[in-house]
């Protein structure tokens, strides 16, 4: 399946979002850091822009997750575990990168911070009830299905 995205280049330098192979479901998204580069330290979490704003169709959301290579490798990661960009947003979509290693990272404009994947999703009428259907699960919760 795929969906137009029309993207907008806010900053110059700014590389377009990528796919890395045929089938990936998430595009890359670069750094774009006016400075050159940026240093993030052990436990801290910087915001890293793009450089771009999407136009995401209705229906559909953009899901900010890390790059399982620079998670793994370098302790990488979005500070918020998955970032939304909403279909009505039209701002600079930025990272905020958490470094979770005990070693300072350096960010330079052109890396490969994240990914987006585009995904559809349904919006849910809440309706108050008393009584909500039985199950065999009920409710059990946190490690209730074993381990």
């Amino acid at each position: 399946m795929k969906a137009d995205v029309r993207i907008k280049k806010l900053r110059e330098g700014a590389h377009a979002p990528t796919y890395g192979s045929a089938f990936a479901a998430g595009c890359d998204l670069y750094a774009c850091v006016e400075v050159g580069e940026v240093t993030i330290n052990p436990g801290a979490t910087v915001l890293i822009p793009t450089g771009w704003a999407f136009e995401i169709p209705d229906g559909f959301a953009g899901l900010i997750y890390a790059r399982s290579g620079l998670a793994t490798k370098s302790g990488l990661a979005p500070a918020n575990k998955v970032g939304v960009i909403d279909s009505d947003y039209r701002g600079e979509v930025c990272v905020a990168l958490h470094n979770h290693s005990s070693e300072a990272r350096t960010i330079k404009s052109g890396d490969r911070v994240a990914q987006m994947v585009i995904t559809p999703y349904l919006t849910a009428t809440f309706m108050e009830t008393d009584d909500l259907s039985d199950t065999t699960r009920g409710a059990g919760g946190f490690g209730s299905t074993g381990k």
